[in-house]
């Protein structure tokens, strides 16, 4: 899976927790997911468990931890497909 297509899919996953829709047209891999996607931080744990299983992947609490951009939620999620 390249890393575009992943990028497509966890646009999908987090979709529903954007509240503005706006933000997500200008998601880059540099966009903050609390800040400038303005996605709750309850909601982190919900789109964490979406790409769990949509990935079909185990993501443990220190990578959930580092995941706090959209780039850096691509190379956890990068990872642990290269793990698999």
């Amino acid at each position: 899976m390249t890393r575009n297509e992943i990028k497509n899919r966890l646009e999908e996953i987090i979709r529903p927790y954007v509240s503005k829709p706006e933000k997500l047209a200008e998601m880059t891999e540099q966009s903050d997911l609390l800040k400038d996607l303005e996605i709750n931080s309850a909601h982190l744990v919900d789109i964490i468990l979406d790409m769990e299983e949509s990935f079909d992947i185990e993501i443990d609490d220190k990578a959930a931890e580092q995941m706090l951009t959209v780039g850096q939620a691509l190379d956890v999620t990068e990872d642990l497909l290269a793990k698999k």
